[in-house]
């Protein structure tokens, strides 16, 4: 299995990824990893956040008429529809065309029952669960995915602060967040705060960078790639912000633009 830091995944041996998770505008990114070619797979959707999907209408290899797309988002709390609830952001007069607009063929779904089960589903080749983790302003879910040989956990955007503080602070290490990390080889986790930020802005939906380093401790992942980074951070801030979890057992990475893991 091999990632990019866009949450790009791809089969072992294969030249083009199958798989994406979210997509903001990193998505522009992707058509230089298909060599322009149209897009075929799908797209798991967290939550319908501006910044997981505002790179929908600005994919070139998944508006092209050779596209074979498959997006999933999950159950809205209202039982709306996947297109129409992408449509309230991607169409006039915020956008001029709709989601059903797009070129190629695409299919857009809520994810079924069966992938919050024990044994999930399998998408393009994968298997996938996914579980309700808690983020403030809509239905949020984590993902969990493997191809038998290697796995990873994705979990953009999480508050765990929200059903109380943890045993260190940073927030509980809640069923949903363990299982979805459980012994993987690589834990994508929120980072979006420093602890000196979780009091002021905690609230918001986010996670501090020690939460995410902590839950793959507790879940005994072995890896942590630190994600979804405030946008002012600075490229020192990070630097400083991974140096701290240089001893740290998991290992950790901090994500950026261009990062390629094989698995």
């Amino acid at each position: 299995m091999a990632l990019s830091a866009d949450a790009d995944v791809q089969h072992s041996g294969s030249s083009a990824p199958t798989l994406l998770l979210d997509a903001g505008t990193g998505l522009r990114q992707v058509p230089a990893l298909l060599n322009q070619r149209p897009y075929k797979g799908s797209i798991l959707l967290s939550h319908l956040h501006w910044d997981h999907v505002q790179g929908l209408p600005f994919f070139k290899s998944g508006d092209h008429p050779g596209a074979q797309v498959t997006l999933l988002i999950p159950p809205q709390e209202d039982g709306a529809d996947a297109e129409h609830v992408l449509a309230r952001m991607m169409s006039p007069p915020l956008f001029p065309i709709g989601p059903h607009q797009l070129r190629g063929n695409w299919r857009f779904g809520v994810l079924p029952p069966a992938a919050f089960s024990d044994d999930g589903v399998a998408v393009e080749s994968f298997r996938m669960t996914a579980r309700e983790i808690p983020h403030k302003g809509g239905r949020t879910v984590g993902y969990r995915i493997s191809d038998g040989h290697a796995s990873l956990a994705y979990l953009p955007d999480h508050c765990p602060t929200e059903i109380g503080p943890g045993p260190d602070g940073w927030g509980a290490y809640h069923p949903a967040a363990l299982e979805l990390a459980r012994d993987v080889d690589l834990l994508i986790h929120d980072a979006h705060l420093f602890p000196d930020e979780l009091a002021a802005e905690a609230s918001f939906g986010h996670a501090a960078a020690d939460y995410a380093v902590g839950l793959g401790a507790h879940a005994g992942a072995r890896q942590v790639v630190l994600f979804h980074h405030k946008p002012d951070r600075r490229d020192d801030d990070l630097d400083r912000l991974v140096a701290r979890f240089a001893s740290a057992a998991p290992t950790v990475r901090g994500a950026f633009d261009g990062l390629e893991l094989d698995l």
